[in-house]
């Protein structure tokens, strides 16, 4: 049975959304509804961004939108003209900035993956404020366990967090969450992989955000993957194209 996610929003106080979220997977528990609750301490108003082209909502309790990685959705959405036909995914997917700008003005459906209740309700408010309800879907879920096994997509988009656990502190506005990439900056990276290698259909592609030299780390590591190419942005990271190797044939 495939997961099926209910898809409903709802605004707290202030406007900060909150979501309910019902799974029917064998298994699985109900998700608790999270209780969104205005910022304190820091912001008395929901900030918002312009990423383009859609208005993203967000706030202190998850990370911010980075400008620069529009360039992963203009990437994403370039590959989708060539893709095979498919549904795309959004691992680690936040408020859902990046695959909401991807599938936008395509005729694509868009599942977005994140563990972060807070995040997951921004997600399910922001496509819904960019016309995009209809063909998105949000699963609170770990991401290890947020696919079914049958389901498979043309498109994975991933921007796992990358900093190695050490240097976390270095970022004190990030929740930590949303930044700790363990030991090396690469356990959820890894993660992943392995999302797209059981997933992805023939000729499909992985879309992968890293920190500036990641790539090279995980190059070996790509087992089912192939890196097609990388494309480096300064210090603010970089982005990874990979797809499934071609496997020989037998005699």
């Amino acid at each position: 049975m495939l997961p099926t996610i209910a898809r409903s929003c709802f605004f707290g106080p202030d406007n900060v959304p909150g979501v309910r979220l019902s799974r029917a997977v064998a298994g699985y528990r109900s998700a608790p509804t999270p209780r969104s609750r205005p910022p304190t301490g820091r912001k008395d108003h929901v900030p918002e961004l312009d990423f383009a082209g859609l208005t993203i909502h967000y706030d202190h309790r998850v990370l911010e939108p980075r400008p620069w990685t529009v360039a992963q959705s203009a990437w994403a959405a370039e590959l989708l003209d060539e893709l095979p036909e498919g549904p795309v995914l959004e691992l680690c997917a936040g408020v859902g900035q990046i695959g909401l700008c991807a599938v936008w003005g395509r005729d694509r459906r868009l599942v977005c993956v994140d563990d972060n209740p807070v995040a997951c309700g921004y997600a399910l408010a922001n496509a819904e404020a960019a016309g995009l309800a209809g063909q998105v879907s949000v699963r609170e879920l770990p991401l290890d366990t947020a696919v079914a096994e049958s389901e498979r997509f043309a498109l994975v988009i991933a921007d796992p967090p990358w900093v190695p656990h050490d240097q976390v502190g270095r970022f004190p506005e990030d929740p930590p969450h949303a930044i700790d990439g363990g030991a090396d900056g690469l356990d959820v990276a890894r993660t992943c992989l392995e999302v797209a290698r059981d997933h992805l259909v023939p000729g499909g592609a992985l879309l992968l955000q890293l920190g500036p030299g990641q790539s090279a780390i995980l190059a070996p590591e790509l087992d089912g993957l192939s890196l097609v190419e990388v494309r480096r942005h300064a210090d603010r990271g970089e982005l990874a194209l990979l797809q499934p190797a071609e496997r020989p044939v037998a005699a």
